[in-house]
């Protein structure tokens, strides 16, 4: 796992961008704090800040194939470089080093673009093809590892974070309010747009290229559902299902233990980290190392589910205790890492947790992240189904029933009407024919914070609706998928990637060096669940069906038992206790806040006034709490002050970084 820059310019060499590189490399150098190396040859630089994991000793970068005609920067692990290579070897391809790094370069020497397919990995990688004059980058299939490019004075940008981008001081710093008004609805922004005007993601499983002044950007993977009647085998026994389910599990946790390092586990106490846990607990003849977080506040508190796993597993345990205070103090440094606005304050306690990794000497974990969305695990699958339902009858008393059941952590909710609740959940039979039927509760509600925008905000944004560019986006099939599985698809395309690969994944495990690995979301386990019968996903309203199943013979009945509890931590509390609210007074100070012009101050203030007071409790008002900070913290720290605090990083990064010419 690290850091990639480079500088692609399309008409003259850039010998003179190599100390450009080392300014953006080490804006990131929180993402490779082991060594760092810069390679220039005519238009190219690549710069590399690393995080040494495989081949300790061989695996430095910016690394060239013997004869000079290919060069890589790579973040992240191919995992099964082990079986690629030996492919290669009986190809007559031989090896300097044993890093996947060097297997990369090999294999798209051999196959060219298409190499990608033959990866299983998480990646973000870019190839200079010196005798083709060729950039070639590429991202892995779901998005786990970022990259992040832009175009600045005939020359082409690129980064595994915008802060990167920024460090060259050509680019500029601007907040995209389309991109805003995509947060304020999905939570996340739709690449190629990212939360800066004129800076781009490339998306999950995409690569690109730069030749002859040209820039081409194609798709090579994209998640599939089978519709009922294509399902391969009606015959197939659920017992086979989840023999098949084992197997792909197994093996690819086995694979994602391959490193020169200690790996650990993150252990939340739920079905999904337990399993990971266990499963990498068959490949050790020792205890396996676990990190989890508990909370002051019980409402968040899963420890005791933790530590009976823990025991079960006979684990070496570790634990970060979060309070709100703890959590307000580091929001600043979390918005840093994310770059982007945030709405709930729940990556803060992830950051913390990677960092208590660190502190006992681990730079790999484990995560049970993906299979909610892989497998059938979220809330909000559950409520399309009952809100379908009803809306199919609209007459019924017990339907509303059953969502009341499905959040017993809202006291809110429970109290409303069922007149109330059909608005609010959009259960009319005619909401039914909409694409995002499963979405539309969640979206709706966050919507309602773009009112705290400006009225200038407003007339810049116009007519603009981010529905329009999602619903340009979706593929082909979604139109013929059945209602669970473009729940799925919206889940697993953009909030995950978006969101819970980013602002709650990589950058809060790389803010602290560290590296997460997720058996869940090996491709071959996506795709497989993809050619799944929704019924063994969620039969009726058990979630995780086929999960829960296979792993019955290995887990705690308990464990399997346990309603889902989804993760959150405190966000209102938290940000106005004695910890946060220096920052905050200021961040949301009116003067502040009609400077920036995004937000209408009058009504951040009325907005602030509620918890000063103690009188906000309702999800809008947390969601538009920490939306608003955050999106004026990024303002400070990315618009106006950000070459005062890159240049103290530069000031305090001491490492050597050499330059490689060839």
């Amino acid at each position: 796992m690290c850091g990639i820059a480079g500088i692609f310019h399309k008409d003259r060499d850039v010998a003179s961008d190599a100390s450009g590189v080392h300014r953006m490399l080490a804006a990131i150098g929180h993402r490779g704090p082991d060594a760092s190396g810069a390679y220039v040859d005519g238009p190219v630089v690549l710069g590399h800040a690393r995080l040494s994991i495989i081949d300790l000793e061989g695996g430095a970068q910016p690394m060239s194939t013997l004869d000079g005609a290919l060069t890589i920067t790579f973040n992240g692990e191919i995992f099964n470089y082990v079986e690629l290579r030996e492919d290669l070897a009986a190809r007559g391809y031989q090896f300097a080093t044993r890093s996947d790094t060097e297997v990369i370069l090999r294999a798209y020497e051999e196959y060219g673009d298409e190499c990608v397919h033959r990866m299983n990995g998480q990646w973000a990688f870019a190839i200079w093809d010196k005798r083709r004059k060729r950039l070639f980058i590429s991202r892995d299939r779901l998005g786990i590892r970022p990259l992040f490019y832009t175009e600045s004075n005939g020359r082409f940008l690129f980064a595994s974070e915008m802060k990167a981008l920024f460090a060259d001081p050509a680019v500029p710093r601007k907040l995209d309010l389309k991109a805003l008004a995509q947060v304020f609805t999905f939570w996340v922004t739709l690449p190629p747009r990212t939360t800066f005007e004129g800076v781009c993601e490339l998306p999950p499983g995409h690569s690109m290229s730069l030749q002859d002044g040209k820039v081409s950007v194609t798709k090579y993977w994209e998640a599939q559902y089978a519709a009922p009647y294509e399902i391969e085998d009606d015959s197939r026994t659920e017992q086979s299902y989840s023999e098949e389910l084992w197997d792909l599990l197994l093996d690819a946790t086995r694979i994602r233990l391959r490193a020169d390092v200690p790996v650990g586990s993150y252990l939340s106490g739920g079905l999904d980290s337990s399993a990971t846990t266990m499963m990498a607990k068959k490949f050790t003849d020792t205890s396996v190392t676990t990190f989890s977080v508990a909370f002051e506040n019980p409402e968040f508190d899963e420890s005791k589910f933790q530590s009976e796993v823990a025991r079960h597993l006979g684990t070496e345990h570790h634990v970060i205790r979060c309070s709100s205070d703890s959590i307000g103090k580091d929001f600043p440094k979390v918005v840093w890492h994310a770059e982007k606005p945030l709405i709930r304050t729940a990556p803060v306690p992830l950051f913390q947790l990677s960092g208590l990794v660190r502190q006992h000497g681990f730079k790999v974990v484990l995560s049970g992240e993906g299979s909610d969305e892989v497998l059938g695990g979220y809330d909000i699958f559950k409520e399309a189904k009952v809100r379908a339902w009803w809306a199919r009858r609209p007459e019924s008393k017990l339907r509303p029933m059953l969502l009341r059941r499905l959040y017993p952590y809202m006291p809110a909710l429970q109290k409303q009407s069922d007149a109330a609740l059909r608005g609010f959940f959009h259960s009319a039979p005619e909401h039914l024919d909409n694409l995002f039927f499963s979405h539309l509760p969640r979206w709706e509600l966050t919507a309602k914070l773009q009112m705290l925008f400006s009225a200038d905000t407003r007339a810049q944004l116009g007519d603009y609706n981010p529905y329009d560019e999602l619903s340009a986006s979706l593929p082909a099939d979604f139109h013929r998928w059945n209602a669970f599985q473009k729940a799925q698809y919206l889940e697993l395309k953009f909030l995950m990637p978006g969101y819970i690969l980013a602002s709650q994944g990589d950058r809060m495990a790389m803010g602290h060096s560290v590296e997460i690995r997720m058996p869940f979301l090996d491709y071959r386990v996506v795709e497989f669940a993809g050619r799944l019968p929704v019924q063994l996903k969620m039969k009726v309203l058990k979630e995780k069906y086929l999960l829960k199943k296979c792993m019955a013979p290995h887990l705690p009945p308990s464990v399997l038992r346990r309603p889902k509890q989804p993760y959150r931590a405190p966000d209102g509390e938290s940000l106005f206790s004695s910890a946060a609210r220096p920052y905050v007074d200021e961040a949301l100070a009116a003067d502040r806040v009609a400077d920036d012009g995004i937000f209408d101050s009058k009504a951040v203030g009325v907005l602030a006034s509620k918890f000063a007071q103690r009188r906000a409790s309702s999800i809008k008002d947390n969601m538009a709490l920490v939306g608003v900070l955050s999106t004026q913290l990024l303002q400070q720290q990315y618009v106006r002050q950000f070459h005062d605090r890159v240049g103290k990083i530069e000031d305090a990064d001491s490492r050597a970084t050499a330059a490689v010419h060839r």
